[in-house]
């Protein structure tokens, strides 16, 4: 009998308690980890574009991050398979990265770190699959429509990237959500017969 490991639990795991050392034991782990478009390639810091996507900025960063990637990460590998998903998970990591290379290869005061563009791929793949999922967030005391939280995390990304603070990458959501809806579009074109359904 093969044992089944889930992908979508190893990164929920792996991030929670990365974050929570990094900001209560080990800083020195989050400024190993941040991306730094500039000093990407003159100090060879390749390792970044994937560390980066396992510490936050701050506890309410890493808990919207993993509440999101609670509600629909973990739906979507069942749909997909952990293979599908770890490839989409770090896809989304690697495209919105690239994203902000482009942008910010020349600022050395640049950097950032988060797994926003990586949970922004798994939230909107998840919205073509199950366009009927909703979720709670409080204090608001009425279930949220996945299109309808998709709508309000890219707009609240869009807002957030013109006024930046702090070394969260806001930029990546954007990145991230492109991704996440054209990788289902290859893999599985037919889930958006589903998404037109419900939605029209």
């Amino acid at each position: 009998m093969s044992l089944h490991i889930s992908a979508a639990l190893i990164i929920f795991i792996v991030t929670i308690a990365t974050s929570l050392i990094g900001l209560f034991g080990a800083p020195k782990l989050i400024d190993r980890s941040l991306f730094r478009p500039y000093w990407f390639l003159r100090r060879r810091q390749y390792d970044t574009v994937i560390l980066s996507g396992f510490v936050h900025a701050d506890l309410m960063h890493l808990i919207f991050n993993m509440m999101t990637f609670y509600f629909f990460g973990f739906l979507l590998e069942r749909a997909i398979g952990s293979s599908h998903f770890l490839i989409l998970y770090l896809a989304g990591l690697l495209v919105s990265h690239a994203g902000t290379y482009i942008k910010q290869k020349n600022n050395p005061e640049y950097a950032c770190l988060g797994a926003s563009g990586a949970i922004s791929a798994v939230l909107f793949a998840a919205i073509v699959f199950f366009p009927e999922q909703s979720l709670f967030i409080i204090p608001i005391p009425v279930p949220i429509p996945a299109p309808l939280f998709g709508i309000g995390y890219l707009a609240y990304t869009w807002y957030a990237a013109r006024n930046p603070q702090g070394r969260i990458n806001h930029d990546a959501h954007l990145g991230g959500a492109i991704t996440g809806l054209l990788y289902v579009a290859l893999v599985a074109p037919g889930a958006y017969q589903n998404l037109f359904a419900n939605l029209f």
